[in-house]
């Protein structure tokens, strides 16, 4: 069981901002800015690559909720979702990181050189 799984238990404590029976929105241990809350499915899905629309459509809402209770739906913040190694996902359930509460940089991604992959 992952560790997703095992916050979506209760056997791992969090600190929830927002859950309801489909999704649970809770605090990165490791936050990158003033604001970083991951938000899951709570069943388990490895990726965004086995995502369906339905889920999409609901995790939609629920990430605008978030947004609202955390009051950042005006000033601005980033949804992210890392797929797999080389986009850096590190727990393979499905979660999105939402930043915010200041200005964000786009930092430099990657070393690699771009020339040649398009």
């Amino acid at each position: 069981m992952c560790i997703f799984c095992k916050i979506v238990n209760k056997e791992i404590p969090s600190n929830v901002i927002l859950e309801n029976k489909e999704f649970l929105a809770f605090h990165d241990i490791n936050p990158k800015a003033p604001v970083h809350i991951l938000v899951i499915p709570k069943l388990h899905i490895d990726s965004f690559n086995e995502v369906t629309g339905q889920t999409m459509k609901n995790m939609t809402g629920f990430i605008h909720d978030v947004t609202k209770e955390l009051k950042i739906e005006k000033s601005g913040y980033r949804v992210i979702t890392n797929v797999g190694e080389d986009g850096a996902q590190e727990v393979k359930h499905l979660h999105f990181h939402i930043v915010g509460g200041a200005k964000l940089a786009w930092s430099h991604l990657s070393d690699a050189d771009p020339k040649g992959k398009f």
